[in-house]
């Protein structure tokens, strides 16, 4: 089984579980096992990649979605502008107000 998949089953089942057993049981598992569960580094590797995985999938269905739709091209856009300017090392304040301000001008241009 590929590492992707494992982590993929993983969330799954992580998912399930939380809607099962509730967040107060899932809240009360850090502080009960803190000290007493060692993690394999492979499992540490894995939950990191698990971390990577779920930031994306949400950055991707933020940026292309709305409303069980595509949101258009203007906020893909805008989003790929502060992706870069983030990359680059730019202020945030210039992150933020280069994505909106690209979204904005494609969005009066008529690009939707």
């Amino acid at each position: 089984m590929s590492p992707t998949v494992a982590v993929i089953l993983a969330l799954t089942v992580g998912t399930y579980a939380f809607r099962l057993v509730g967040t107060y049981a899932f809240r009360l598992v850090g502080p009960v096992l803190h000290g007493r569960v060692e993690l394999s580094a492979r499992v540490q590797e894995l939950l990191s990649a698990g971390a990577v995985v779920l930031l994306v999938a949400l950055l991707a269905t933020g940026a292309l979605t709305e409303g069980g739709g595509f949101a258009g091209w203007a906020r893909p856009a805008g989003v790929l502008v502060g992706g870069v300017l983030a990359w680059r090392r730019a202020p945030f304040a210039v992150v933020v107000l280069g994505a909106a301000g690209v979204t904005a001008v494609l969005r009066l241009a008529g690009v939707a």
